[in-house]
């Protein structure tokens, strides 16, 4: 198992699993076993919050965020990004 793999529980959907981050302090997760449903994960001082997406908003996130990387010159990140969106939404 890969030691950068990251799980949540969530309340009624069970362990989620992280996509990959997609802004500050947000990240993208899908159900674990299925990946149908995707959640935007904000992380402040008063906590979680858990946003459901829809499929193609999850893959629009992360493909701004791949812009983003791309734009700032991070392509180690954006290489890493890439495979993942390959993996997930192709």
């Amino acid at each position: 198992m890969n030691s950068n793999e990251t799980y949540l529980n969530h309340p009624t959907f069970g362990l989620l699993y992280k996509i990959c981050q997609i802004e500050e302090n947000q990240e993208l997760f899908t159900t674990l076993y299925a990946q149908r449903l995707f959640f935007v994960v904000t992380v402040k001082s008063e906590g979680m919050t858990f946003e459901p997406v829809s499929r193609s908003e999850g893959r629009l996130l992360v493909e701004n965020w791949m812009r983003h990387l791309r734009r700032t010159g991070n392509q180690e990140d954006y290489r890493a990004l890439l495979q993942v969106h390959q993996r997930t939404f192709q």
